[in-house]
């Protein structure tokens, strides 16, 4: 999809403003008046100070100032007391001289004009701080009955500003509070229920005032308390506010509070409730033990009916507060000042909201526009002044007043016609050196009319730098988030306009950080005894090095007794007067590390005893007797008796102290002091209601704590640092949210520890605003989009405000880019990769920080029919303002569709023109379900299916198979099948052997992926016990050698049969050795050893049966062997033992000689042999 070019145009128009704000016009160009200091608007003063109205403007010429006083022109001229403050237009009015403060009081509104235009101030309303005194007045002791709830008044007389309420009893003792009793909004101290023990004390208001912190006390409330046997229970009643419904009205971005206070025995809890929804958790705050609620900076979505429950076990009631938010009015979009080149067209833009909607007022040098001469050049569109083809004279400033009934808002934004070629501003040829990981900045203001573009360049080669590590603010300033070595080199800016270029160089050197590798450690030694303290350090060898040694924070001084070395500190002889803490200090001109350590000496045992006498040592017993002394406002001395040390020398103690305000109960470590002293000098913080205590430690560790000293109250401070960690980022795309860390209890110096958080944009000169807070958060609303500001937060207590602070740079939030990478090319790199290369976007319409630009990409269909693809979406990253890429990963013969976007903090941009791409044939994917089977040994089938993806148009298998044992392999076989073969048949070679089968897919670009399997071994088969190597023959496939093994066969076969037939004769067989059995007295022994089973002694054979008449029954067969020539068969067991029995018959002539009939059978003719 296009753009259609005015869109184009007004995107090129927000740019071109939204980068002008942030460059500033050089001074030796003319420029109309920006004020740049004012006063605020509700001008409060001290009346014993001088006056000081500010008002301060830039310009060229410098501008000459004038003032108005209710409206009317002031003429300093005419009042001695009224001067201009040099090279300023603020007035000083001098008080010191005798000057009557009320008689200035009034409205004050500041002009700054020169011959291109006139800027104006706010109107600023002077006030004098009045303070009163408190009427004289004789209190009569108030007469309460035990149990009745009491409200003691206060009422401070009028003050300006309101003065700070706070009771104290007359001795000056601050009143306990707690959900009983405790002080209001409004200053009075209300009790929910009065006890006897509430007479004990008396009850006075004070009030501080603002300006001269001086405290005016009303005269003290005494209770007179009636007590009764029993003080029965009530339900509760509402002190504040009355009535059972109420309304509050309050102003957009201002803390919102309401009060419940309630009466009752016993105490009520108090509870809030929002009607219809849930409070602001994430802005919402109970204070004053929960009867106060505070939602800081409502909006209009705070609005709605609130309820307080107070409740206690009697009963309950509910008060309900009708909140309304209304809203001054606040920027949309703030008018920012124009820079034009003759003949350009611009626009200024001035939006503002509030409730209800404010109106819009223009003027021109301070005039309405209406009462000025009509201008050709430009027109009034509501909120919008356009200009068309400016010329020369149309330089001016122009007023946007925005008001409601609850306030107003004044702009000045000037146009300023220039016709300026590109120049670069600043020193030239800059050496910047910045230590490794940091981050750092390398400025190249620049100006130009038309407002030029500006680039960055490393080594004077490459693309422009900017994204990822580099970002590229508007003011010209490349910021490096992580400097690493690689980013050595030379830096150039380029600034371009249709007039010329001009251009500067930064050499960057990128040095190593100081870093101490082996720093001291805390040691222990024995006086007299040397003690070396390590301290090896690295730096960059460029950098000029220097190592000092600090003792106890201060430098040490290098005496006789020590010896300073490259990586070590060496103090010979060691006494009690070298203990304390070392530091070790390296630092170069652009960085510094330390490392510290604590050396404590101990005493020389000289008793022979203590080196013979075997003795208990365990961990020292607390300190005792804690005293303070030498009382000061910051600093107090604490004392105390050392325990036992239980036969192990203390080496030190360590002082804890505990506070009562913020976290009571709570212990920290304040100071450490070696073992032999029993006092230190502590230095104190002020407004902290101090205890102490000591623990003793030695080489087995640390005692219990000691006894607790008495409490130390030290009096309040302004605060004296400034809160740590200071950030400024958006959480949305119209917020800037501000944190930091608090300052702690230590820190705080006073009762009600505040924050006043400042800010504005950077480089526009803009007034700061302001807020404070009572959290360690805040969020700046209505903010333009990723826009950098100046933020400052200051800490500030009852007693005054700490040093002012510095300022840091934040950035407000992200919004969506507003534009997509065009000129999109793509390249089919291969079956499964293309490249993409694109035009970035224009930095102003990124809104934010460019991450990288990404591609979202799909598979839409494949070239085969009949293929199911999924649609899913996919996507690869390009980091950074890349303008090229590769796409991995694709499936090739299909079509895809692609398309590209920006993406900054916030997320996605607009999608870029859609893009069609087709990837050609690839190789396949392997085969799926791939079997075999081996029915005999003679074939092994295989099948399987067509592969997942084939990624083309399929020409055929390759079936790929081998036979082999062990580790030798014979020759491969490669099949070529078609297409739609799924099945193929292997006939072995030999039935023996394993066998390897692969095969794979292919197409027209080629085989695809290959899946290999093994056929199993057979159980019958015994693996090979030899390796081959490859100049051998296996003899077990020799044909000798298988004539051999058959020939061998036959001959055991051979002797196998005449030892059985040499059984079955009754020949003499040797069984001593074969059967363990007993022998009886009738067994007959030849003197071989062996014994005769002829059938003459007609006993059964062994595993024959009797039968029941005593006669022998045969097995199988009455024939054996001997009877048939040719053998008969037999009975074997599993493992082929022959078992069968035979009954011999026997010829006569048998019986009688060695000669028989037999004889001319093969089988006794083998017998014979044998």
């Amino acid at each position: 999809m296009k753009s259609h070019p005015l869109g184009l145009g007004i995107s090129f128009i927000l740019f071109h403003l939204h980068l002008v704000c942030a460059i500033k016009v050089p001074q030796d160009l003319y420029q109309p008046p920006t004020i740049t200091k004012e006063s605020e608007k509700n001008y409060i003063v001290d009346p014993r100070d001088n006056i000081v109205i500010a008002c301060e403007a830039t310009g060229n010429p410098y501008p000459t100032f004038l003032w108005t006083r209710n409206g009317k022109f002031y003429n300093v001229a005419k009042d001695p007391k009224v001067t201009f403050r040099r090279r300023t237009g603020s007035l000083v009015i001098d008080i010191y001289g005798g000057g009557r403060p009320e008689d200035y009081e009034g409205e004050y509104q500041c002009f700054a004009r020169n011959r291109h235009g006139t800027a104006l101030s706010n109107k600023i309303l002077l006030q004098v701080s009045r303070s009163p005194l408190w009427p004289k007045e004789n209190l009569d002791p108030v007469v309460v009955n035990e149990g009745a709830s009491l409200i003691l008044q206060c009422n401070p007389p009028p003050s300006l500003p309101p003065p700070v309420i706070f009771w104290m009893s007359s001795s000056m003792e601050p009143i306990v509070q707690n959900r009983r009793v405790s002080q209001g909004l409004n200053g009075d101290l209300y009790f929910s229920n009065v006890l006897r023990e509430d007479a004990q004390t008396d009850y006075s208001c004070n009030a501080r005032s603002h300006f001269t912190h001086t405290i005016q006390q009303k005269n003290a409330y005494t209770l007179k308390v009636l007590t009764t046997r029993g003080v029965p229970e009530r339900t509760p009643t509402f002190l504040l506010p009355t009535g059972t419904s109420s309304t509050k009205l309050v102003l957009r971005d201002e803390d919102l509070l309401l009060e419940c206070i309630a009466s009752g025995v016993p105490t009520p809890e108090i509870m809030w409730y929002k009607k219809g929804g849930e409070l602001p958790s994430l802005k919402l705050k109970f204070e004053n033990f929960n009867k106060t609620l505070r939602i800081s900076r409502v909006s209009e979505e705070d609005s709605g009916e609130y309820f307080c429950q107070a409740s206690n076990r009697m009963g309950s009631i509910r008060h309900t507060i009708s909140v309304r938010v209304k809203a001054a009015p606040f920027w949309l979009d703030r008018p920012k000042d124009l820079i034009l080149a003759p003949g350009e067209n611009g626009r200024l833009v001035c939006r503002a909201n509030g409730n209800p909607k404010p109106t819009i007022q223009w003027m021109l040098n301070g005039e309405p526009i209406s009462v000025t001469e009509p201008n050709p050049n430009f027109e009034v569109a509501g909120d919008t002044i356009i200009f068309r083809e400016v010329q020369s004279g149309n330089s001016a400033v122009f007023q946007c007043n925005a008001s409601n009934a609850h306030g107003y808002l004044l702009a000045n934004a000037f146009i300023n016609i220039l016709d300026v070629p590109s120049r670069v501003l600043g020193p030239r040829n800059q050496l910047i050196r910045v230590i490794e990981y940091n981050r750092t900045q390398l400025d190249c203001p620049f100006f130009g009319s038309p407002i030029p573009t500006l680039r960055w360049f490393k080594n004077g080669q490459g693309s422009n730098l900017d994204g990822g590590n580099y970002r590229v603010h508007e003011n010209g300033t490349l910021e490096i988030s992580v400097v690493r070595k690689e980013d050595q080199g030379k830096y150039t800016c380029v600034a371009t306009n249709i007039l010329g270029n001009a251009e500067n160089t930064v050499r960057l050197e990128v040095k190593e950080p100081t870093r101490i590798i082996k720093g001291p450690e805390d040691q222990i030694a024995r006086r007299g005894t040397s003690v070396r303290l390590d301290c090896r350090v690295r730096s960059d060898p460029t950098l000029r090095l220097t190592v000092i040694w600090m003792k106890d924070d201060s430098q040490l001084y290098i005496s006789s007794r020590m010896k300073k070395e490259d990586d070590a500190l060496i103090i010979f002889g060691v006494a009690e007067k070298d203990q304390g803490a070392y530091t070790c200090v390296a630092k170069t001109e652009l960085d510094q590390d330390f490392a510290k350590a604590y050396l404590t000496i101990q005493e020389t045992s000289t008793s022979p005893t203590s080196r013979l006498t075997s003795v208990q040592r365990d961990k020292p017993d607390p300190p005792m007797d804690l005293e303070l002394t030498d009382l000061a406002e910051r600093s107090v001395r604490l004392t105390w008796t050392p325990g036992d040390d239980n036969n192990s020398p203390i080496t030190g103690f360590i002082i804890q102290f505990e506070e009562d305000r913020f976290q009571p109960g709570t212990w920290y470590n304040l100071a450490s002091v070696p073992g032999n002293v029993n006092s230190a000098l502590l230095r104190l913080s002020p407004y902290v209601n101090y205890q102490f205590r000591v623990l003793a430690l030695n080489d087995l560790g640390s005692s219990m704590p000691s006894p607790s000293s008495e409490r130390y109250q030290t009096n309040g401070a302004p605060p004296e640092v400034n809160p740590s960690e200071i950030r400024g980022a958006g959480t949305r795309k119209d917020n800037m949210e501000i944190t930091w860390a608090p300052l702690n209890s230590t820190q705080a110096y006073g009762p009600n520890l505040r924050y006043i958080v400042k800010w504005r944009q950077r480089h526009t000169g803009e007034p700061w605003s302001n807020v404070t807070v009572w959290t360690n958060k805040h969020v700046v609303w209505n903010t333009p989009v990723y826009t950098p500001y100046e933020i400052r937060v200051q800490a500030e207590n009852e007693f005054g405000r700490s040093p002012e602070p510095g300022t840091v740079i934040g950035y407000s939030g992200e919004d969506y880019p507003k534009a997509a990478p065009t000129d999109i090319r793509l390249r089919v790199m291969n079956s499964t990769a293309i490249s993409l290369q694109w035009t970035r976007v224009a930095p102003a319409s990124v809104q934010g920080s460019l991450v990288e630009y990404r591609a979202y990409y799909w598979r839409e269909s494949s070239l085969l029919k009949g293929i199911w693809v999924s649609r899913k979406k996919l996507q690869q990253s390009f980091i950074g303002d890349r303008v090229r890429g590769i796409v991995s990963f694709l499936i090739p013969y299909s079509n895809y569709k692609l398309y590209m976007v920006a993406v900054n903090g916030r997320g996605d941009g607009p999608k870029s023109d859609l893009k069609e791409f087709t990837t050609p044939e690839g190789v396949p994917s392997q085969p799926k379900n791939f079997r075999f089977s081996e029915p005999n040994r003679e074939v092994i089938f295989l099948d399987w299916s067509p592969p997942e993806h084939p990624n083309g148009n399929l020409t055929g298998y390759s079936v790929r198979f081998q036979a082999f044992n062990g580790s030798r392999f014979a020759r491969p076989m490669v099949e070529i099948l078609s297409p739609n073969q799924t099945k193929y048949t292997i006939t072995r070679t030999d039935p023996i052997s394993r066998y390897r089968i692969s095969l794979s897919a292919r197409t027209q670009v080629g085989g695809g992926e290959i899946v290999t399997v093994d056929t199993p071994l057979k159980q019958d088969e015994v693996p090979p016990t030899s390796a081959y190597t490859k100049n051998q023959v296996d003899i077990a496939t020799q044909g000798w050698f298988i004539g051999l093994m058959c020939a061998v066969a036959l001959l055991v076969l051979i002797l196998l049969i005449v030892c059985f037939i040499k059984r079955s004769r009754g020949g003499k067989y040797p069984v001593r050795e074969k059967k363990e059995v007993a022998l009886g007295p009738e067994d007959q022994k030849d003197d071989d050893g062996s014994f005769d089973y002829s059938d003459e002694d007609n006993k059964p054979l062994q595993g024959s049966q009797t039968s029941i008449d005593g006669t022998i029954k045969q097995q199988e067969s009455d024939d054996s062997l001997v009877d048939y020539g040719e053998g008969g068969e037999g009975q074997f067991n599993e493992d082929g033992s022959f078992i069968g029995q035979y009954t011999v018959k026997k010829d006569k002539d048998e019986t009688e000689g060695n000669e028989s009939s037999e004889a001319t059978s093969p089988v006794n003719a083998i017998y014979s042999l044998a």
